[in-house]
């Protein structure tokens, strides 16, 4: 639904994960194998997957200024474990956090969550505030201040239902 830029960066896996689920639809890209694939994971990782999905969801609602749209697990609790590795470079002496683990989606999760935070993207990857979307994307608005996923699909939605309640 989103007709956005992806996210920059490790942001874009984030983007993506939780974009697995189209809410309006019910379709879970998590139920195939070509969805599973494009996460790296396993059929046995798909309820903690999903369980990861939500709290993303409801942390990229709340950096759009919106309640959560249902009671989750909190994020820094399902990534307490996942382990993180410190690399620093020989050449320039750059340091980056990355996966102790690369196959485990949380451990990736984490990491870039830690590599949006010191690049200054995390506030910026939202959740649409049409309740039957919940969309995530990267908002490139000069502001931040953007509320949709799509000007033209939610965003003419909510101001028709404006209009119309008028």
């Amino acid at each position: 639904m989103n007709d956005r830029a992806p996210a920059p960066g490790g942001l874009a896996l984030l983007q993506s994960l939780v974009n697995t689920l189209d809410i309006e639809t019910g379709t879970d890209a998590l139920d195939t194998v070509e969805g599973r694939a494009g996460l790296g994971l396993a059929t046995a990782d798909v309820e903690a997957a999903r369980e990861l999905r939500e709290s993303l969801r409801a942390v990229c609602l709340a950096h759009a200024g919106h309640p959560a749209h249902r009671e989750v697990r909190p994020l820094d609790e399902l990534l307490a474990s996942a382990p993180l590795v410190v690399t620093v470079s020989a050449a320039d002496g750059s340091a980056t956090l990355r996966p102790a683990d690369p196959a485990a989606l949380a451990s990736r999760v984490a990491a870039a969550v830690a590599e949006s935070l010191t690049v200054g993207t995390w506030l910026r990857l939202k959740a649409c505030e049409a309740p039957d979307c919940h969309w995530a994307y990267y908002d490139r608005s000069p502001a931040g201040r953007g509320r949709w996923c799509s000007m033209s699909v939610c965003g003419a939605r909510a101001k028709m239902r404006r209009y119309r309640a008028k």
